[in-house]
């Protein structure tokens, strides 16, 4: 400007001279003219005046023109300046600009298009069904529509085809509508999305309350206190409660108050509460299988009625007590042998026949010791080749079919063997003496007697039918099982008759085909039958068919009611409980990761802020976010407790076997408690050889049970005292020995130290979850190594975890000091 000023001074000096120059030629003319020159003379004088007027007011009015230009330039700059400020703040994040010059002007996009799809032209962003969610595109154009139409502003938040949330604004600024899209980051979108997750869980956590109401099994969850907070509707149903507020409200229980003390005691200890009970339920007492489990703020439980499977239980071993006293009044011998061969039961008759010793039977002797005794007391028909005989004979434990065979004695008895397959398994011997019946003729009717008295006294259901099949011989329990009537029965019906009047008691068609088939078809072509006949009034019989020699068929029906029904109790036990324990492992585990993702994300976060690199804190802001990097972590380690916990009741957590150097380790573990050492006033000493070398384990979980142990002698110790970490290799072992001088432990609380979930503070500030050392005794334990306490109240504690080294490590060169950096606070 200085530069300007000086030239306009010589430009308007170069103009007046000539004009001076020209005055002073003027004046000496006029001297020598006359009066007629002096008027010449006057008006160039006047001219000469005007001139210089006017050269005067256009220096004048250039200076003014210069201040014009200099104040218009300056504000250009400002101009220029609050442009490049505004591209500037336009450019700093991801967003949109769509304007309006009024309700029908051309759109005007400003920004970066790439927030609605990656080469997308920025005409697309108004085509909101394309790049949002359906219902989020009806709620912006709508919102849209109210903008243009009455300057209506809006600001919500929506859902990205790509599960991207766009932050969409929309407002009127000097008269034109502006639409503002920006893509939500950061903490925010974090926000956004754990909301969504939340929803999510809720819905599940619904879903799930309403299937465990279908349950038919009283289910049930308790708070610290054991207060209920939580029961299904079988549980209502049981304590005869209006809903959950009315059980809670009357204290309606559905356990008697002794085996609530023993489960709360259970769960103290850390353990599950299992054992079968008596208790009312909705009126009526019954019997419950009872399983609870402590939970992290309380129990949970389940009750299985067992009633009817204890009173079935009960039953079968009075009948089988009553099958025991009939069979041992039999004249006939009656031998019982289990699937494995091995002497069940045996009648009176039985020792009189064999002459056996009754402390031998008692022992149980096997079906083939039994058979080598008889023949050593030549009791059995003699036999050329004995072994492949009895080969033979014990081939009745795999054949379905039942056996009759006859047995020559040297002592000139005869006997009729039955053999018959048990449907648990094994075989019932039948031995007859039927001497008297080929040495007399006229006793074959009374053998026949007491082979009828002998099926009157079994327990099964037994018909003969001969071969024009009409009814020729039953039992009692045959015509009481199917509710047949003495002069039926006397008649000797056909086989058609007998299954018309046994079909309304089991009205199905496909057995009694085949047992018709089995008793009336072709002599040649009847086989041996075994099937199931189901009742209507629950009961299930098998029935056999066997072809008798004479062209007879015997049937035999046992009831096996009890055992189907107890199978079919224990099937749909075995199918709660392990749909439970499914539920529980996936319940744990799902919770414990949901739980450490967003917890992790938290930790990022708060470090970042703690850094400052997003603004300065001020030393509240910094207070704050370092209580909750710690209380973050702090809860992050509880969860990875409590995963590595879970992974070890599943046997899935595996070791790293690695070369562990063992003094970087200790040092290693001692850095992640400098600062508590610092805030304590502690002192830690390190008492390892120089040359102690290296031993195998899993540097990771060795570092974590060094960094638990030294946080649990930090915790108990008092300002000033000392916390001493030994290391020593003695024969085969590596031995780690923590020790602090601090109030120790009192006798009954040593007990439990090692358990979960015991956390006792002795009157310190040191506060924890009770898993710390109980992870450390898993972790011993799974290198092979054992674990040891020494404590007494006043005098310190010594914790001493010893490790296996089985083989012989040259002294510490530091090829595991690198892994061993590794901070503990991220394990």
């Amino acid at each position: 400007m200085l530069l300007a000023g000086t030239s306009k001074a010589a430009l308007a000096n170069d103009l007046l001279h000539p004009l001076s120059e020209k005055a002073s030629d003027l004046l000496g003319f006029l001297h020598s003219f006359d009066l007629h020159n002096t008027v010449y003379l006057s008006l160039s004088m006047g001219l000469v005046a005007t001139t210089t007027v006017v050269s005067l007011l256009f220096r004048q009015e250039r200076k003014r023109a210069a201040r014009v230009e200099w104040a218009l330039r300056n504000e250009l700059d400002a101009l220029r300046g609050a442009d490049d400020l505004a591209a500037l703040l336009m450019g700093s994040e991801r967003q949109l600009l769509v304007s309006w010059n009024g309700r029908d002007g051309e759109p005007r996009f400003q920004g970066d298009p790439s927030i609605i799809g990656e080469n997308a032209p920025a005409q697309r962003a108004l085509a909101f069904g394309t790049w949002l969610a359906p219902a989020d595109a009806a709620a912006v154009e709508s919102s849209l529509e109210q903008l243009k139409d009455r300057g209506q502003v809006f600001r919500l938040t929506a859902r990205g085809l790509g599960n991207r949330f766009i932050d969409v604004e929309g407002r009127t600024i000097g008269g034109r509508a502006i639409l503002r899209l920006r893509d939500v980051t950061g903490d925010r979108s974090e926000l956004l999305k754990v909301q969504g997750q939340l929803a999510t869980a809720r819905s599940d956590l619904r879903s799930m309350t309403m299937l465990l109401d279908d349950v038919a099994y009283p289910l049930w969850i308790r708070d610290s206190d054991d207060k209920l907070l939580w029961a299904n509707q079988a549980y209502l149903r049981s304590v005869e409660a209006r809903d959950l507020d009315d059980a809670i409200g009357r204290s309606l229980e559905l356990l008697s108050a002794p085996t609530r003390d023993e489960t709360r005691r259970k769960r103290q200890t850390g353990a599950t509460y299992s054992g079968r009970v008596t208790a009312v339920v909705a009126g009526h007492r019954a019997v419950l299988d009872v399983i609870e489990r402590p939970t992290a703020g309380g129990s949970a439980g389940i009750a299985v009625d067992v009633s009817e499977l204890e009173a079935v239980r009960t039953d079968l071993q009075r009948q089988m007590d009553a099958h025991v006293r009939t069979l041992d009044q039999l004249p006939t011998a009656v031998a019982i042998f289990d699937g494995a061969q091995n002497l069940l039961f045996s009648n009176a008759a039985y020792q009189q026949l064999w002459g056996l010793d009754a402390a031998f039977l008692a022992s149980r002797p096997t079906d083939s010791e039994v058979l080598d005794r008889l023949r050593a007391g030549r009791k059995l028909p003699e036999q050329a080749d004995f072994r492949a005989w009895k080969a033979d004979f014990l081939q009745g434990y795999r054949s379905v079919e039942q056996q009759e065979t006859w047995w020559h004695l040297p002592d000139r008895r005869t006997l009729r063997v039955v053999i018959n397959p048990n449907p648990q398994g094994g075989v019932t011997y039948l031995f007859d003496d039927v001497s008297e019946r080929f040495e007399l003729a006229s006793q074959v009717h009374s053998l026949t007697r007491v082979q009828s008295e002998t099926l009157d006294t079994l327990k099964e259901g037994v018909a003969v039918f001969g071969s024009d099949g009409r009814l020729k011989l039953h039992n009692r329990a045959f015509a009481d099982m199917w509710n047949l009537a003495a002069e039926m029965t006397a008649a000797n019906p056909h086989i058609d008759t007998v299954i018309k009047a046994c079909r309304p008691l089991a009205p199905r068609d496909e057995p009694w085909i085949d047992i018709r088939g089995a008793v009336a078809g072709l002599a040649d072509m009847r086989m041996g039958l075994t099937c199931r006949i189901e009742r209507h009034d629950g009961s299930a019989l098998d029935c056999t068919a066997q072809p008798l020699p004479d062209g007879a068929t015997l049937l035999s029906f046992t009831d096996v009611t009890a055992s189907v029904n107890v199978e079919r109790a224990l099937t749909e036990r075995n199918d709660a409980l392990e749909r439970a324990s499914r539920l529980r492992d996936e319940f744990v585990h799902h919770v414990s990761y949901e739980l450490r993702s967003p917890l992790t994300n938290i930790i990022g976060f708060t470090q970042l802020l703690g850094d400052e690199t997003v603004g300065a804190l001020n030393p509240r802001q910094r207070d704050y976010a370092d209580h909750i990097m710690r209380s973050s972590a702090a809860l992050l380690a509880i969860l990875n407790d409590i995963l590595d916990l879970a992974s070890i009741d599943t046997g899935s957590l595996e070791l790293s076997p690695e070369i562990v150097d063992i003094r970087s380790t200790i040092e290693a573990a001692m850095r992640g408690l400098e600062d508590r050492l610092a805030e304590s006033s502690l002192n830690l000493v390190i008492d390892a050889p120089d040359d102690i070398g290296t031993f195998v384990a899993d540097g990771k979980r060795v570092r974590q049970i060094l960094f638990n142990l030294l946080s649990n002698a930090v915790g108990f110790s008092s300002p000033g005292q000392t916390i001493r970490v030994s290391a020593r290799k003695r024969g085969g072992e590596v031995i780690f020995e923590v020790k602090d001088q601090g109030r120790g432990i009192p006798p009954e609380i040593k007990a439990k130290i090692f358990e979960r979930f015991e956390s006792h503070t002795l009157g310190t500030r040191h506060r924890g979850v009770g898993l710390g050392l109980s992870i450390v005794r898993s972790f011993v334990e799974l290198h092979g190594g054992r674990i040891d306490i020494s404590s007494a109240p006043g005098q310190g504690t010594t914790v001493t975890c010893i490790f296996p080294n089985e083989r012989h490590e040259a002294p510490s060169d530091g090829r595991s000091a690198q892994s061993a950096l590794t901070p503990i606070a991220a394990e």
